[in-house]
């Protein structure tokens, strides 16, 4: 099974080591602060009864070598602090979202001349970046999971510019527990921004493509 790093420990990376750790995957997560503060994370990961994969706890850039696809979570302000080299060529998931009163206002992002996946693609521009992940409260990863075929499972949007990349996201959506929607390219990442309407409430797949059509930019709304 594959190995996943996963740079930043919060709410939503935690989630997604304790899914994937589940779901089969070794995991290999970093925070800013170093691995050592991460040790109560990983004694509570290694002793689900569910785990069928394990988690070790390592700097950024360890996570992103170790990696065989890297999750990028950490606030949008930090993005520059995340490490270019040792996720070159690989597919890395990008789960951020813009808040001005956390990560202070970004010009292009507020006239809408990109999206925050577009800017993660640029900080990395040898990697295959997905959106993925941004629209769903950390909680409901673990609360809401349900086995593939179940009637109205909750659905995730995905985004990309490499259709294998997103097949690789698509599936792995699947092993964690949610059906996946491909809206496109990175550039309609906006589609699922903070303020759509599909940016929070738990949808199906039928709901979740409704909900992204109707998406408006900030501008028109």
């Amino acid at each position: 099974m594959t190995t996943i790093g996963i740079i930043g420990a919060g709410n939503i990376g935690a989630q997604l080591a304790r899914i994937s750790v589940d779901a089969g995957y070794d995991v290999v997560i970093a925070n800013s602060r170093g691995p050592e503060t991460l040790s109560d994370l990983v004694t509570e990961v290694e002793g689900r009864p569910t785990r069928q994969g394990s988690i070790t706890a390592a700097t950024a850039a360890d996570a992103g070598a170790a990696g065989e696809v890297v999750v990028v979570t950490v606030p949008l302000k930090n993005l520059d602090d995340v490490p270019v080299e040792p996720l070159a060529g690989k597919v890395v998931i990008d789960t951020g979202n813009y808040y001005p009163e956390r990560d202070g206002h970004i010009a292009e992002l507020d006239d809408e001349t990109t999206t925050t996946a577009e800017m993660a693609q640029a900080h990395l521009p040898t990697s295959k970046v997905v959106k993925a992940f941004n629209h769903i409260y950390a909680q409901h990863l673990t609360d809401q999971r349900s086995p593939s075929g179940t009637e109205h499972r909750r659905a995730l949007v995905i985004a990309g510019d490499d259709a294998d990349a997103k097949a690789w996201v698509a599936d792995y959506i699947d092993r964690i527990g949610f059906d996946a929607l491909d809206i496109g390219p990175l550039a309609e990442g906006w589609r699922i921004q903070r303020d759509t309407p599909g940016y929070g409430p738990e949808y199906d797949i039928d709901q979740l493509r409704q909900a992204v059509a109707e998406a408006k930019r900030y501008r028109d709304m």
